[in-house]
């Protein structure tokens, strides 16, 4: 929409008056206070730099916030792809496990107030809201200082600094610091991306506003204002407005990929805002809704959510091979796994549906150069602004994703200041193992990299438990599921010939039934593409009824394998209600066809259903699975990746625990432990509700012993992870975590313990 504006005339103060001045010096400055930016703020700070946090809105979370109250997503992608224990780990995954418990029903409001207590809680950040950077000072390649104004307080400031990050979203930083950039699709010729979009399509994702509508109980009239679109069919999906779908959920009512989505924001809001009351007044005015009569429009957004504008030339640029291929990086620090979600440049107004999709067998790695500025020798870039193709932006521009981004800038930093390094130093293999092990510990997830930690006590250690999860029979005690589509269970076999697998079924009428035993390409790839084998059971009509699945099947490695019973519309699957980590049932909802013309590859989805349902299938395993065993205590993996992973107790283990033994004392100054917050549970922000406030494999109430003596006990815990330090530290050769209870009615769980002679 077009404005007319008033012409300002300013002139100079005649006494000299200039803003309020104060100089802050840290030693990494972040320009954007995004889920990017906010991660990397605490990343740094926790490991001992100072950090400057400079946010241009009144709140935290940028695309996240009330202000837009789009939900963060990544990896997980609401569980509709076959990234199996994918969620993002670190300082987001206690964003995301904080506010789940504290915000179920996916406040958008209160999921700004976890993430402002995280970042302030810091003493080593300080916060700048409402503060906008406007210019950069340079010596070389090399950015010196920052200048930032303030409009609630008039304050001007200057920030200095030996590193900087822009993670504005915008790129405004690397922008003023004549950073290298891009804007637009590149062709399909340039790095050979084969889904890179024609012109017709057009090249820039677009921006969105969402809106909240509310039932009052009594009758609602509704005047639009002479600004908003009056002819609803200019919309060409017009008929898919509905007043039972939240307006927070119309992500397609998209505008902008034709403008500058920089400079041309503020028309685009407009236009957005066209649309919104536009189709408010089609709803509660056309006559076609009488169930909007008591509707009322209860919010608007009032900044638009941006996918795209610049992206930033590194040290190199990911693209849509190193997605759809699943390429491995020396450098990796990060993954992804949303789609490649490409969406038309016209937007709300495009004939093309709203959105097409990619989909990569699994998760991805990210490597570490797509986070270095090629050309600013002291600048990050993190969140969606990183160095991508357009293709492959279409995935990393998700804001979990991002935010592990922000995380792994914020390590980086930390190293850099303290050894006086550019970002580019941090290359080196040397330098890079460090980088990495930091990452794991301070729980990052780096697809194929476990932690190998050299300071870790533990190692020296003679780990027992005081019991082990065994399968060899999950009762069948829950409810019969139909096979409308093909179901499986996923389970974690070792080595060797695979064990006799035992269901249970009931059958409507006699019929045949195809079992088949599948699993990835890969030990910890979840696409069941490759059949192992398979039987055909001939069953009559009956409840109860068994199924041995018996193949002469060797097992290469440790990996899962799919237990996967075919669609027959006349017979159903008994499940279980026993949970326990490591453990999930999948569906196999359809699948997406190969399409070589534009890089597509085949894919079978095989999905979890969500809590309450999503119960495992009752199986029996003969000779039982032996894979939660006290030694993966020290694997070096903290989620499920190949195997679960986890010590998990036996399930009549009245008083599980774990022993830690050393043949002479240690001195223990910090104690580390991960728990199951289940990895597989898409912990969307706002809008979408969850099923409990703590997950249910979660360690709620625990104890540790150094020898006889208790010397830390928790009793209301409900995060991934907890660090316990004790000063003076423990002399002793014996440490023994008890677990008194859990969240659910699962099986006690643990995936790491590790101990460290420092405090740090």
């Amino acid at each position: 929409m077009t404005q007319e504006r008033p012409l300002l005339v300013t002139e100079p103060a005649t006494d000299g008056r200039q803003f309020r001045t104060e100089r802050l010096d840290a030693d990494l400055v972040i320009v954007g206070g995004g889920l990017a930016g906010s991660c990397a703020a605490v990343t740094a700070a926790r490991a001992g730099i100072r950090v400057v946090l400079v946010q241009d809105r009144p709140v935290l979370g940028g695309n996240a916030s009330s202000e837009v109250r789009l939900w963060a997503l990544g990896a997980t992608a609401h569980m509709f792809n076959n990234n199996r224990w994918s969620r993002e780990g670190g300082v987001l995954d206690e964003l995301l496990v904080e506010n789940v418990f504290r915000n179920r029903e996916g406040n958008a409001v209160l999921f700004d107030s976890v993430l402002l207590e995280k970042v302030v809680s810091e003493p080593n950040i300080t916060l700048l809201l409402n503060t906008a950077a406007t210019a950069v000072e340079k010596d070389g390649d090399r950015i010196v200082s920052v200048t930032a104004f303030c409009s609630q307080n008039s304050t001007r400031y200057e920030l200095t600094a030996p590193l900087f990050c822009d993670a504005s979203g915008d790129g405004v930083l690397g922008y003023l610091a004549g950073a290298a950039y891009r804007m637009g699709a590149e062709s399909k010729d340039e790095f050979g991306e084969l889904f890179a979009p024609e012109e017709s399509y057009g090249g820039l994702l677009g921006q969105s506003i969402y809106f909240y509508s509310k039932d009052v109980g009594q009758p609602v009239e509704f005047t639009p204002p002479e600004w908003a679109l009056t002819d609803i069919t200019k919309i060409p999906r017009w008929r898919s407005f509905d007043t039972k779908v939240q307006g927070c959920r119309l992500w397609w009512i998209e505008y902008g990929g034709r403008l500058d989505t920089v400079h041309d924001t503020e028309a685009i809001k407009w236009e957005l805002w066209k649309v919104v009351y536009g189709v408010w007044n089609h709803l509660k005015n056309s006559g076609q809704f009488p169930d909007a009569e008591t509707l009322t429009l209860e919010w608007v957004g009032l900044i638009p959510g941006k996918r795209e504008s610049r992206r930033f030339e590194g040290l190199t640029m990911l693209r849509q091979q190193d997605l759809v291929e699943q390429r491995q990086h020396d450098d990796a620090v990060a993954s992804g796994g949303w789609s490649i979600d490409l969406h038309p440049a016209d937007g709300v107004f495009s004939e093309h549906a709203g959105s097409s999709h990619l989909h990569t067998r699994g998760v991805y790695q990210v490597p570490y150069r797509c986070l270095v500025s090629r050309d600013v020798g002291n600048l990050f870039l993190a969140g969606r602004i990183i160095s991508v193709s357009h293709v492959a932006f279409a995935s990393t521009r998700v804001m979990a994703t991002c935010a592990q981004l922000g995380q792994a800038v914020g390590m980086a930093a930390a190293l850099c200041a303290r050894d006086d390094l550019r970002p580019a130093d941090v290359v080196k293999p040397d330098r890079m193992r460090e980088l990495q092990r930091e990452l794991l510990r301070a729980g990052q997830h780096i697809p194929g990299h476990r932690l190998d930690d050299p300071d870790d006590l533990v190692r020296a250690a003679t780990v027992s438990a005081s019991s082990e999860f065994v399968l060899s029979e999950l009762p069948a005690d829950g409810p019969a599921v139909p096979l409308d589509a093909p179901r499986a269970q996923l389970l974690p076999v070792p080595a060797g010939r695979c064990p006799r697998i035992g269901l249970t079924v009931d059958v409507a009428a006699p019929t045949t039934l195809r079992v088949e035993l599948r699993t990835g390409n890969r030990p910890d790839d979840y696409t069941p593409d490759l059949v192992l084998g398979g039987q055909e059971f001939a069953l009559d009509a009956g409840d109860g009824q068994r199924v041995e699945l018996d193949l002469d099947v060797t097992i290469d490695e440790p990996r899962y394998v799919f237990v996967a019973l075919m669609a027959n519309e006349d017979v159903a699957v008994r499940t279980t209600l026993t949970r326990a980590t490591g453990l999930v049932s999948v569906r196999h909802p359809g699948t997406q066809e190969a399409d070589p013309a534009v890089g597509r590859p085949r894919v079978e989805f095989w999905t979890p259903e969500r809590r309450p349902g999503g119960h495992n299938l009752a199986v029996t395993a003969d000779p039982p699975l032996r894979a939660w065993g006290a030694e993966s205590l020290v694997n070096g993996h903290a989620r499920p990746t190949s195997q679960p992973n986890a010590w998990v107790a036996g399930l009549d283990d009245a008083a599980p625990a774990v022993s830690l033994r050393w043949p002479s004392v240690r001195l223990i100054a910090r104690v580390e432990l991960s728990f199951d917050t289940d990895f597989d549970h898409a912990m969307e922000t706002v809008l979408w509700p969850h099923p409990e406030a703590a997950m249910p494999f979660c360690v709620r109430h625990y104890r540790v012993r150094a020898g006889a003596t208790v010397v830390a006990e928790r009793t209301d815990h409900h995060q991934t992870r907890d660090t316990l330090t004790f000063d003076p530290p423990l002399e002793t050769h014996e440490l023994t975590v008890e677990v008194v209870a859990s969240h659910g009615d699962v099986p006690a769980a643990i995936f790491q313990v590790r101990c460290y002679g420092d405090r740090r």
